[in-house]
């Protein structure tokens, strides 16, 4: 056992999740913490039954992404991994993040190499933190700021000090106010390509007769969060710029859709709007600009 817990937040994907369980048997994981987001196809009770080991927290409610903070809340140990329904981490990945925790005192989180199955190739993401341009500045590998939540190992008060996944979020997009919160209290955040977790992305299952889940209300949200976390930690020029981006891409009704979704919420983003550093601003700049090929 290492002193690495995993989270693993769900909803109604009972049989991708068991699938899940078995395959981090062999992880190594001080406790595997499975946390059910108001399931309705017997999720929670499946885990029971066949994983009696496994720590599980039944939710009233779904609460998207910050579900995990539940988890998060409930380990007792220093670290925390999290893993999705349909992604596990390989055999001795968690002992040699404890080891890279244990050595970089100001680590606040290690974004892993997410191998995609079952082509087994990197995933996108992780390809380009691989190459980030911010440099290694002390961590562990290239610094970031961003992440998978599905590859990520985060350092337990670092988390909790910076409130975890945004209650109001759900699931797409969540990582990069987490992100922008940890560095903002001093944490490094590195991407760590010698830590790996496996990522088996399936098409969900109907939910009680209802139709194969359509992706466009996560495009909706992702959208409506990228401009929450513009408008809450980025300049007013940055912000207008994301805001732009949107209009411009307004004719598709997902972004449409998102970008009423965040204005709607205008007095809360002026109550909580708390622009990061222009360091960490300048950094978010640079990023963007090898995002889009710009010298």
């Amino acid at each position: 056992m290492t002193s690495v817990d995993v989270v693993i937040v769900t909803r109604d994907r009972r049989n991708r999740l068991l699938a899940t369980l078995e395959a981090l048997q062999g992880a190594g994981a001080g406790a595997v913490i499975v946390v059910d987001n108001a399931s309705t196809d017997g999720t929670a009770d499946a885990v029971a039954a066949a994983f009696p080991t496994v720590r599980l927290v039944r939710l009233p409610a779904n609460l998207g992404a910050a579900g995990r903070n539940a988890g998060v809340a409930l380990s007792a140990r220093p670290y925390v991994a999290f893993s999705d329904d349909d992604s596990w981490w390989v055999p001795g990945a968690l002992a040699r993040a404890a080891s890279v925790f244990d050595a970089h005192p100001r680590l606040g989180l290690l974004a892993a190499r997410v191998m995609v199955l079952p082509e087994g190739r990197i995933d996108p993401v992780c390809a380009a933190m691989a190459t980030s341009p911010l440099g290694w500045r002390g961590g562990p590998g290239p610094a970031v700021l961003g992440f998978l939540a599905c590859g990520a190992v985060v350092r337990r008060s670092a988390f909790l000090a910076a409130g975890g996944f945004s209650l109001r979020y759900g699931i797409g997009g969540e990582e990069e106010l987490l992100a922008l919160d940890l560095r903002r209290q001093g944490w490094q955040l590195s991407y760590c390509d010698e830590v790996v977790a496996c990522h088996h992305p399936v098409a969900s299952a109907p939910v009680a007769g209802r139709a194969w889940r359509d992706p466009a209300p996560r495009r909706r949200r992702q959208a409506r969060n990228a401009l929450w976390t513009a408008w809450l930690r980025r300049p007013l020029g940055a912000a207008a710029g994301v805001t732009r981006r949107t209009v411009a891409g307004a004719r598709h009704a997902p972004l449409r859709h998102g970008l009423l979704d965040a204005a709607a919420e205008w007095r809360w983003l002026l109550t909580e709007r708390r622009p990061v550093a222009p360091a960490i601003e300048a950094d978010l700049r640079l990023l963007a600009r090898m995002a889009a090929g710009e010298p």
